[in-house]
């Protein structure tokens, strides 16, 4: 799968809850010629789950950034938002079913849970990493695709 043009429909999708949302969202392209293993809708849908949770959990009039990174056989897709730093507590406790944080408690709690499982499909992982006061990052890891 080109991962240019992921990342562009990934940004058509969200650029509208974005600006509903009163959230600026920035694109970082990502470099031509490259592509990455995995199932297209299922590595969509967790993306567009992360930047969903990154609008939602985000301050007002900030922004969201998406951006790729390339290194050691692998992508990252990060989506860096502002939303103050994670809650306290083990990270890893955010993918659990059900889990719901912050004031606003729309949705059922199994976004990132099934954004996981959809990843792990595609032989990935997220990771998430807090920026204490500022936000958090949460990075979709998947191979590069065999030349």
């Amino acid at each position: 799968m080109p991962l240019a043009e992921f990342i562009e429909d990934v940004e058509a999708s969200a650029a509208m809850e974005a600006k509903a949302r009163g959230i600026r969202l920035t694109v970082v392209p990502a470099q031509l010629g490259i592509a990455v293993n995995g199932d297209r809708q299922l590595l969509a849908s967790a993306v567009g789950n992360l930047l969903s949770n990154a609008f939602k959990f985000t301050r007002p009039h900030t922004r969201v950034l998406l951006r790729t990174q390339i290194a050691s056989g692998n992508v990252r897709i990060e989506v860096e938002d502002e939303c103050g730093g994670l809650p306290a507590g083990k990270p890893e406790e955010l993918f659990r079913p059900f889990d719901r944080r912050g004031s606003d408690r729309s949705g059922l709690g199994l976004g990132l849970a099934i954004s996981r499982q959809s990843v792990a499909i595609s032989g990935g992982k997220i990771e998430v990493q807090d920026l204490p006061g500022k936000g958090c990052i949460f990075s979709v890891v998947v191979p590069l695709a065999s030349a």
